[in-house]
């Protein structure tokens, strides 16, 4: 981008194909990919310059790597924020983005909805260092307040939750984290900067899983975590570089090719999901269809006032349980049984039996994870292909 274009303020879509390229001596039209481990300095000089933060450049790339580092500025530049660092899964970002911030003797306070991995960080492996856990019902505004500690330090949810779709009022908790001096961090990765923003919204972390949407053609793995640069610096940036949750520069290459082609493949599935959405709505098998762009949907104010636009995923509760659950997904024949999301291709998940398997009975009951909830990502094939494959499969069921 040259020196004249950086200092216009260019939308999103133009953000996510120039932000943050980085060329070389060669010009190259693509970002490069800068597949080494270390670098080498003119002097003994330079190089300790270098690890003193004296001299700017690449020391190590766990550390950092410029084939990441464009991947980093340009995931800032589309959400809205000073700084990112970039991990080797989306679960090692949303470890980081805790650990960061905690101490043994701290308290976290989080939503119960959420992915089953995520719930094991807060509910199980923090308490191995002595950070105790209290788990709220994300939608209520007066359990975030009642479960404030002297202790508390952070507060974490996803919106909207995996895999009921339930949409939390990201403002509203910010509000009350920030009353009681505590962070709020946000997994944003069923929105997409594309359709909800949590930092303008008063959140102090943004995480993504780009395995998901950012990649979105089922190549590789990757996690991003976001904030202001002190925020960054102080809280990730030093545990990223002294622990090694790094991204290697190849995947992050592959992401920077999936971020020009974002917002045209979310804004198009998301438009078929919401056709799959009114296919389903009076649908005799189905007893419960959740998708947040509806005006069915149980938060329905929450998300007018939040996200730009719905989901690419829906969620749907199939008459009979387990049973039908099954027959339902084995009689598909062109969405695939996956628990990946946000990717090309449509793929349909059991929570019940596979990311929230986990879970005792009564604690899915609670989150609303019936043995007859499914959770479908559409994809890029075209709507009425996908909503006939789903018809078929309940014909089946």
């Amino acid at each position: 981008m040259s020196a004249s274009a950086k200092k216009k303020s260019f939308r999103p879509e133009t953000r996510l194909v120039h932000s943050g390229t980085l060329r070389s001596s060669f010009g190259e039209t693509s970002e490069a990919m800068f597949l080494t481990q270390g670098y080498v300095y003119d002097s003994a000089a330079q190089a300790e310059a270098r690890f003193k933060g004296e001299d700017p450049g690449y020391q190590y790339s766990r550390f950092a790597n410029p084939t990441v580092d464009m991947f980093e500025r340009r995931m800032a530049a589309f959400e809205g924020a000073e700084a990112a660092r970039a991990t080797a899964t989306g679960m090692a970002a949303v470890t980081v983005s805790l650990v960061g911030q905690l101490k043994a003797g701290d308290h976290v306070v989080a939503s119960k909805a959420m992915f089953g991995s995520c719930r094991y960080v807060v509910e199980d492996y923090l308490p191995r260092f002595g950070v105790a856990s209290t788990l709220v019902d994300g939608c209520d505004l007066k359990a975030w307040k009642n479960a404030v500690r002297p202790n508390t330090k952070t507060f974490f949810l996803e919106s909207p939750t995996n895999p009921a779709l339930e949409v939390i009022d990201i403002a509203e908790v910010a509000k009350i984290a920030h009353a009681a001096g505590a962070t709020l961090v946000v997994d944003n990765v069923f929105a997409t900067p594309l359709f909800q923003s949590p930092l303008a919204l008063g959140a102090d972390c943004v995480v993504y899983s780009a395995t998901k949407h950012i990649d979105g053609q089922g190549r590789c793995l990757g996690g991003v975590v976001l904030g202001s640069q002190k925020f960054i610096m102080e809280k990730i940036h030093v545990l990223i570089r002294q622990t090694g949750p790094s991204m290697s520069p190849f995947n992050a290459w592959v992401l920077l090719k999936g971020l020009e082609t974002l917002a045209v493949r979310v804004r198009q599935q998301t438009d078929s999901a919401a056709v799959v959405a009114v296919a389903l709505a009076e649908h005799p098998k189905i007893s419960r269809l959740i998708y947040p762009g509806r005006p069915d949907h149980p938060q329905a104010a929450v998300v007018q006032k939040q996200m730009r636009g719905g989901s690419t995923l829906v969620a749907f509760e199939i008459k009979g349980g387990k049973k039908a659950a099954f027959r339902f997904q084995d009689a598909l024949k062109l969405i695939r049984i996956s628990n990946n999301l946000g990717d090309a291709k449509s793929l349909i998940t059991h929570p019940a039996t596979t990311t929230h398997q986990r879970l005792t009975p009564a604690q899915r009951a609670e989150l609303g994870i019936s043995d007859g909830l499914v959770r479908l990502s559409v994809g890029l094939e075209h709507a009425d292909d996908i909503v006939e494959d789903v018809m078929a499969a309940l014909d089946a069921v």
